[in-house]
């Protein structure tokens, strides 16, 4: 059927927002990194292994990063409280038990924009955070 499986720019569905992406979680943030890399004083994930391998830096701080399939970013605390509240993910807890009250996890199925989200937290880092 015709312009049942089309496609927008930037990957997304035909129809959707920009900054709505479709495909594999990876592969959406491999293109959030595309898109931010370029941005001054952020770099790419270094890989291996440990905690922020798949984390996007400013200035050697963590503003965004890719953990267990969900995109996780730093807010603001009130930020994140009304993002939980809304039903669109949970604070982020790196296995430790104790969720972190600027760090929050978008649920894979959030229709919230994945771009925004994480210029948001870019824009948290480079305030100070």
């Amino acid at each position: 059927m015709a312009g049942e499986h089309e496609t927008a720019s930037a990957g997304r569905p035909a129809g959707a927002p920009p900054g709505a992406a479709a495909g594999r979680p990876g592969d959406r943030f491999e293109d959030l990194v595309d898109e931010l890399v370029g941005s001054p004083g952020v770099t790419p994930p270094r890989g291996g292994s440990g905690f922020g391998r798949g984390a996007l830096r400013w200035e050697r701080k963590i503003f965004a990063m890719f953990v267990r399939g969900r995109l996780v970013v730093k807010l603001p605390a009130p930020r994140v409280d009304a993002l939980v509240a809304g039903g669109d993910g949970v604070r982020f807890d790196a296995n430790k038990g104790t969720p972190m009250k600027e760090w929050f996890s978008l649920a894979p199925e959030s229709e919230l924009a994945w771009l925004p989200l994480a210029r948001e937290a870019l824009d948290f880092a480079q305030a100070g955070h």
